[in-house]
């Protein structure tokens, strides 16, 4: 196939297609992991004879390795080049992934799962770099919607996929299941991906890698372990989460030096500079805070299904399809939209919609107002969708190209940390509530203490709600996705206030 890249290094429309699917076939792959194997912790400690504190470690062990590798994308993408990287990624996805299929007992299961982390963390935010630098500005909302799609469809199809594999065949194909997929896209990318020109001059920043990614493990780690604690005030949660943030603070204070900036050879492992844009920070800002209402409405309403209704997972996941389907409704939409509504109204009204949503659950007794709550269901997943499409194409469209891997890095670990973070603190105040309601707490009385932590979730909205109408205000393409004029521009390099 013959390579159509302009100078710029845009492909065309035909060509962005071909390899925003490269990237979904091994994409999909990474984002159903995390939903189908988490279906299969309780399956997994009774096979390997092992504690439910130790197989979590299943989960754990990937999420820290993932977290952990995403600041070294940009210098990866800028050394290797993206393409390069996506596919060394995928493929330690997939040893990892086969692996893990053939592992012999709990330790060595945990011990592939990293590598498998490993691969996944690289490949996920190596493929946004890879879709900003061939889509542009003005094709760049396109671009994140194709891959939003699935990124939603997985929570819901997570729990359905892993639970027909442990109740029909064996745990095993939890991780077998991958290598298809993973196999195609390693085949297709060389074709069909953009190929780049690495900078072989760009040196790893050593210092900031010891001072970065240990930090951003410590803080991961006890986010997690405030879950598993009961709380943030157990040693294990707030130790390593001080540690992490006295790590990334120092990381924040020794990047922003000029005599670093100065040099030839190399740059920061995470541009932090680029939160002082306005576009860029107030996006960052947006989708962290975030992790504190959708994200944690995500994760609160399968509990809900589960435990004060008690669903099955695999009725859980078709009962959360409504969810999936108001997203994929946005983004359909959101050309549409964009063209004559505001970036920052557009967010503000998908935050408003989450919050609407939330309300029926909030009210929801042990059973019945079903109808409602899928008609809930699906104005938040919509609501989430004008969230996190108009963010996250925002956060990219006035970068310049060379800035991207890295801002790719920095927006990603906000991300990665924002989520977990906002719904952790949900899950504790839920298990309060829970506790509180005693050893033998009727189903009404579970049922009303995920009612309160819905009104944390609602309660938690405004914040995201605010500062959603300090966006940048450019209407239609200067917002979406077509290059801005000078004056728009100019507005977003001043540092937020």
């Amino acid at each position: 196939m013959t390579t159509s890249i302009a100078p710029d290094g845009l492909v065309s429309d035909r060509r962005l297609t071909l390899l925003s699917l490269v990237l979904l076939l091994g994409g999909i792959t990474i984002l159903l992991d995390t939903t189908v194997v988490n279906v299969a912790l309780d399956h997994l400690h009774v096979v390997f004879h092992a504690s439910v504190a130790d197989t979590q470690w299943v989960s754990s062990g990937y999420l820290l390795a993932l977290a952990g590798v995403i600041p070294l994308t940009g210098w990866a993408a800028e050394r290797f080049g993206p393409k390069n990287v996506w596919i060394t990624a995928t493929v330690i996805f997939l040893v990892g992934s086969v692996l893990c299929g053939f592992a012999w007992n709990l330790p060595s299961l945990v011990g592939f799962r990293v590598l498998q982390g490993i691969g996944g963390g690289l490949a996920t935010a190596t493929m946004i770099t890879i879709l900003a630098q061939a889509a542009g500005p003005a094709r760049l909302p396109k671009a994140i919607a194709t891959i939003m799609i699935p990124a939603n469809l997985a929570p819901i199809f997570g729990p359905i996929v892993g639970g027909a594999i442990i109740d029909s065949i064996s745990w095993n194909w939890l991780f077998f299941i991958n290598v298809p997929l993973c196999i195609a896209a390693i085949a297709l990318a060389p074709k069909l991906l953009p190929a780049s020109s690495p900078n072989r001059v760009h040196t790893l920043d050593l210092i900031g890698f010891l001072l970065l990614t240990p930090g951003l493990v410590g803080l991961a780690y006890g986010v997690s372990e405030a879950g598993a604690a009961g709380g943030f005030g157990a040693v294990r949660s707030w130790l390593p989460i001080v540690g992490g943030v006295i790590l990334i603070t120092s990381f924040v204070i020794y990047s922003t030096r000029e005599k670093l900036w100065a040099r030839k050879s190399g740059t920061p492992l995470v541009d932090v500079r680029l939160f002082s844009r306005r576009s860029f920070g107030l996006a960052s800002i947006v989708i962290f805070v975030a992790g504190f209402s959708s994200f944690a409405a995500m994760f609160l309403i399968p509990q809900f299904y589960q435990v004060a209704r008690g669903e099955t997972a695999f009725a859980t996941g078709l009962l959360l399809m409504p969810l999936g389907a108001g997203t994929i409704t946005f983004v359909f939409l959101n050309k549409w939209l964009s063209s004559f509504v505001q970036t920052r109204f557009i967010v503000a009204g998908g935050i408003g919609l989450t919050m609407l949503g939330i309300l029926p659950y909030a009210f929801a007794g042990a059973s019945g107002g079903d109808a409602l709550l899928l008609v809930s269901q699906f104005v938040q997943g919509f609501g989430v969708g004008a969230v996190v499409l108009p963010i996250s194409t925002l956060a990219f469209v006035n970068l310049a190209r060379p800035e991207i891997p890295r801002g790719s890095a920095a927006f990603s670990i906000v991300q990665r940390v924002g989520a977990p973070f906002g719904v952790t603190v949900v899950a504790v105040i839920l298990q309060a509530y829970i506790t509180s309601a005693g050893a033998g707490a009727t189903g009404t009385q579970i049922a009303g203490a995920f009612g309160a932590a819905f009104w944390w979730i609602f309660a938690f909205s405004a914040v995201p709600l605010v500062l959603a109408f300090f966006l940048p205000s450019a209407t239609g393409a200067s917002a979406h996705g077509a290059p801005a004029p000078a004056s728009t521009v100019a507005t977003e390099v001043t540092p937020v206030a």
